[in-house]
C-alpha cells in the first residue's frame, strides 16, 4: 500500500495509453469542430436528410482511403489507386450499357468491375512487392497504365449508368436509404478485416519489415494481398462514384488518389507503417467532405474554393499532430 501512494500513476499515462491505441481521436476532434461549424453556416446541413447526403456524396472518397489504408500499413502507397477508380468505372458503365441494363446484367458488370480492382491491385502488389521497385515510382506509372487503359475502353465521359444502378444507390428501402445499408456492410466487413491476421501482418510489416521477415512471415505475398485488398476497395469506390453521378468518366478518379493520402494521414496513420487505423481513414475523409462543403456554404467564390480547401485541409492536418504529440508527450 505504501509503495502504491509513494509512486503514484500520472494522469498523464493513461491519456497518452488513450491516444496510442486509438490514434484518431484528434481527427474526431476535428470532425466535432467541423460539424459545428457546418451546422452554424447550414443547419439543414447536419440534420438527418443533410448527414445521409454527405455521406453518399463522400462514400466513394471513404472507399478509397479504406483502401490506401491496408497499403500505408505495411509502409507502402498506391498512387493508382484513382485510376483503379477510373478505370472499373468505365468497364462496368460500357458492360452495363452493352449487355442491356437489365438487373441480371448490372450484377454481372459488377462482378467483373471487381475482378479488374482486384486484378490491377495485384500487378500493383507483384510489381512493388516481387519486383521491389519503389511502391511511389512503380503505382505513379501503373496509375498512367489504368488510365490509358480507362480511356481505350471510354474516350469520352458522359456515357450514363443504367437507371437501374443509379436509382438503387439513390433510392430508399423500408424509408431507409440504401446508401445506409452499405455503410453498415462496409462496418461489417471493417471489423472482419481487424481481426484477421491480414491487418496484423501488414502493420507488422510496417513497423519492421526485416524483422517480420525472420519471423517467418511471407513478406512478399503479404504485401501483395495488401494491394488486392486495396483493388477491390478501389472497385467499391467505382461502383459508389458511378451511383452518385450516373455516368461513366475515364478521368473521374484522377483527384481521388491524393485526397486518399490525406485522409489517411488525418486520421491518424503513419506513411512509413506499423501505425494506424482503417476507422481513422473513415474519420479523416469525412473531414474533408466536411471542409468542403463549410468551403461552399461560407460562400467562397469559385476561383477560391481550391485554394482555401487545400489551405484548410493542411490547418486540419497540422491541429490534428499538435493535438497527438501533446497528448503523447
Amino acid at each position: 500500500m505504501a509503495s502504491a501512494v509513494a509512486n503514484p500513476r500520472p494522469a498523464s499515462s493513461g491519456i497518452k495509453r488513450l491516444f496510442e491505441r486509438f490514434p484518431f481521436l484528434p481527427a474526431l476532434m476535428i470532425l466535432a469542430v467541423l460539424l459545428a461549424l457546418n451546422g452554424l453556416y447550414q443547419p439543414r446541413s447536419v440534420s438527418f436528410i443533410g448527414m445521409t447526403g454527405l455521406v453518399k456524396t463522400y462514400l466513394a472518397l471513404i472507399m478509397l482511403a479504406i483502401a490506401q489504408t491496408y497499403v500505408v500499413f505495411a509502409g507502402d502507397i498506391d498512387l493508382s489507386a484513382g485510376a483503379i477508380v477510373s478505370l472499373v468505372n468505365v468497364v462496368i458503365v460500357v458492360l452495363m450499357e452493352q449487355w442491356g441494363g437489365s438487373g441480371l446484367s448490372v450484377m454481372a458488370a459488377l462482378g467483373v468491375g471487381l475482378a479488374v480492382g482486384l486484378a490491377c491491385g495485384i500487378v500493383n502488389g507483384i510489381v512493388v512487392a516481387a519486383l521491389r521497385l519503389q511502391a511511389i515510382v512503380a503505382t505513379f506509372a501503373t496509375s498512367i497504365f489504368f488510365t490509358g487503359l480507362a480511356l481505350y475502353v471510354l474516350p469520352v465521359a458522359g456515357t450514363p449508368a443504367p437507371a437501374a444502378f443509379w436509382r438503387t444507390y439513390g433510392g430508399r428501402f423500408f424509408e431507409i436509404p440504401f446508401v445506409l445499408y452499405a455503410v453498415v456492410v462496409l462496418a461489417m466487413v471493417i471489423y472482419v478485416l481487424a481481426r484477421t491476421r491480414l491487418a496484423t501482418q501488414l502493420l507488422a510489416i510496417g513497423d519492421d519489415s526485416q524483422a517480420a521477415f525472420q519471423s517467418g512471415l511471407p513478406v512478399t505475398a503479404i504485401r501483395i494481398r495488401g494491394y488486392a485488398l486495396c483493388g477491390i476497395f478501389a472497385a467499391l469506390a467505382a461502383f459508389c462514384i458511378t451511383g452518385d453521378t450516373a455516368s461513366g468518366d475515364p478521368l473521374v478518379g484522377g483527384k481521388m488518389t491524393l485526397f486518399s493520402v490525406a485522409a489517411v494521414v488525418l486520421g491518424g496513420s503513419a506513411l512509413s507503417g506499423g501505425f494506424g487505423t482503417v476507422v481513422g481513414s473513415l474519420i479523416g475523409a469525412l473531414i474533408i467532405g466536411l471542409i468542403n462543403s463549410l468551403v461552399f456554404f461560407v460562400g467562397t467564390p469559385s476561383e477560391w474554393q481550391n485554394l482555401v480547401q487545400g489551405l484548410a485541409i493542411l490547418v486540419a492536418l497540422m491541429a490534428g499532430v499538435l493535438v497527438g504529440r501533446r497528448a503523447r508527450a
